[in-house]
């Protein structure tokens, strides 16, 4: 599975409370940031690079709170993650204090993001 699939069924799934491709999503919807990269490199810059790191890693993953994503992402890129989805946006940064961490590490079995 490649770390960037489409979108897919992903609304039908967070709907539905099913595994979602976050990673992938956050792709498409933060190109203009730099992508997956871009937002975890954000991440870092807020503060949260222990957690990142630990998400990459091939350790545990440390947590995030749905405020520490809520304070590292500007509300644009959260509104344009939401509309993605089709969640209110106020759902979001729980989903991805949830979801965020798991989808980085899956992504990243030995360690390392794909390019």
């Amino acid at each position: 599975m490649g770390l960037f699939d489409g979108l897919g069924s992903v609304i039908g799934d967070v709907l539905s409370g099913r595994p979602v491709n976050l990673v992938s999503i956050a792709e498409q919807v933060f190109a203009n940031a730099g992508g997956v990269n871009g937002i975890l490199s954000q991440l870092q810059a807020a503060g949260l690079g222990d957690q990142v790191a630990s998400w990459i890693g091939t350790g545990s993953n440390l947590p995030v709170s749905a405020d520490q994503i809520k304070s590292a992402l500007s509300s644009e890129q959260m509104a344009s993650l939401a509309n993605a989805l089709g969640i209110d946006i106020g759902n979001l940064p729980q989903l991805l204090a949830e979801h965020l961490p798991k989808a980085v590490d899956q992504a990243s079995p030995k360690g390392v993001l794909p390019s």
